[in-house]
């Protein structure tokens, strides 16, 4: 995410500036021909503008839909917040009896590698995310070129090595965590650390837990319908490819043709690629670009207030802001 109130424009700029770069060029060549060459490759603006005015409400659709995308995964993870805190309470409160302090620590502690195992996973790259950006170093992080060593690391912080060793045959580790959460309850309740009302409680909580997860994976493994990406961009490169000359005839001296038409014509380029470019990267909301949700962060949050619920000790701090870019 990032955290600055306005991306800068040269920072835009250098983000989107090859569909300008190319537009440029393209559009100096058609100049060029229809200048030296006499050639009549005029054609009347009037058409160009309709499929401009489509091209517009058709990358107007597709932005709000990505970006409904992402705020769904950030009130997803809000909600994930929540659930985190109503358990962590329920843990300290409910838990009573011999060696309490410790239990609590222990479940309190589960529920963290349960944070850290989910956002691991929602960080694996998938095909259609911006697979280029993570090879090249760019904005998203590398979790997924070492996961299963990073996450087992990880989770030895938080959880026995037998446990974690268990949890390596899984496929979906985070599922496992809770589900072996929901065991521990269990055999809480049969050794009369609380009653049935709070185990029941504990349950509850922990279903609320599996519906976020399941949110979440919701919109990792569903990628915004390929048809619509597909055609916003095609669409796109297709008005782009024709608006340069639609712009001939509006210059008719050849200076101004040489000089204004590419000019005009890049700009023009550049403005839908970049609505495009921004559509696209709004689409998958937990791949970890500048435009993501968080969830390294708002994980790293929820365990401080966890941890300090218990009053544990080497607690660590809210993660920094690197270059206006919270992870």
């Amino acid at each position: 995410m990032y955290t600055k109130k306005n991306y800068g424009f040269w920072m835009t700029f250098n983000w989107s500036k090859k569909p300008f770069i190319i537009g440029l060029l393209y559009a100096s060549i058609i100049s060029f021909l229809t200048n030296y060459f006499q050639l009549n490759l005029y054609l009347p603006w009037q058409p160009i503008g309709v499929i401009g005015i489509a091209v517009a409400f058709y990358l107007g659709f597709k932005n709000n839909s990505s970006y409904d995308r992402t705020w769904e995964a950030r009130k997803i993870y809000g909600g994930i917040v929540n659930d985190s805190r109503s358990i962590g309470v329920a843990i300290v409160s409910f838990v009573q009896g011999e060696n309490a302090a410790a239990i609590k620590k222990e479940l309190i502690y589960r529920h963290i590698a349960w944070l850290t195992a989910l956002r691991h996973q929602l960080r694996l790259s998938k095909p259609w995310e911006h697979l280029e950006n993570r090879l090249n170093g760019l904005y998203v992080p590398v979790v997924c070129e070492d996961y299963k060593n990073k996450l087992h690391t990880e989770l030895l912080n938080y959880l026995t090595e037998e446990e974690v060793h268990e949890l390596n045959t899984s496929t979906n580790r985070a599922t496992q965590i809770l589900k072996k959460q929901a065991e521990r309850f269990q055999e809480l309740r049969d050794k009369g650390y609380f009653d049935d009302f709070r185990h029941m409680e504990l349950h509850t909580k922990i279903t609320h837990l599996f519906d976020g997860q399941g949110k979440a994976e919701r919109i990792k493994n569903f990628p915004f319908p390929r048809q619509y990406a597909s055609t916003a961009l095609w669409l796109t490169l297709v008005f782009c490819t024709i608006v340069p000359f639609g712009l001939l005839d509006m210059f008719t001296e050849s200076i101004w043709v040489q000089i204004f038409c590419p000019i005009i014509a890049a700009l023009i380029i550049w403005v839908f690629f970049l609505m495009e470019k921004i559509g696209d990267y709004s689409e998958n909301p937990f791949e970890g670009t500048y435009n993501d949700v968080p969830i390294t962060s708002i994980s790293i949050g929820i365990e401080i207030d966890l941890r300090e619920m218990i009053k544990d000790t080497n607690i660590p701090l809210p993660m920094e802001i690197e270059n206006g870019f919270l992870m």
